[in-house]
């Protein structure tokens, strides 16, 4: 399931789910746009997983989670806990991050 965080509530998303894929990203990342529909194919091939992109600018408390210092950054939380993160604009980098966590 794909969705774009609306409010700072990534904590809140990450506690009630035991798997949790985000794409950390800003509206003037080339990268980001680029990947955006990577990671929304990944998530409509993971349907039972939330994948969210969060604007990295606008939610600052939930870039924190993962901190983030380079965007595009992807980060896999399981269990609320941090597992992995990169920061990538490669399909196959952002696959081996996912096949970690599901």
């Amino acid at each position: 399931m794909f969705l774009e965080l609306e409010k700072d509530n990534l904590a809140e998303v990450i506690a009630s789910n035991e798997v949790v894929l985000v794409q950390f990203s800003a509206s003037w990342c080339g990268n980001c746009r680029i990947m955006k529909p990577k990671f929304k194919k990944m998530a409509s091939e993971n349907e039972n997983v939330p994948f969210l992109m969060v604007d990295a600018e606008q939610f600052t408390e939930s870039r924190k989670l993962a901190n983030v210092d380079n965007l595009p950054t992807f980060a896999a939380f399981k269990n609320g806990v941090l597992v992995n993160q990169t920061q990538t604009n490669k399909a196959e980098v952002l696959a081996e991050l996912v096949a970690e966590v599901i």
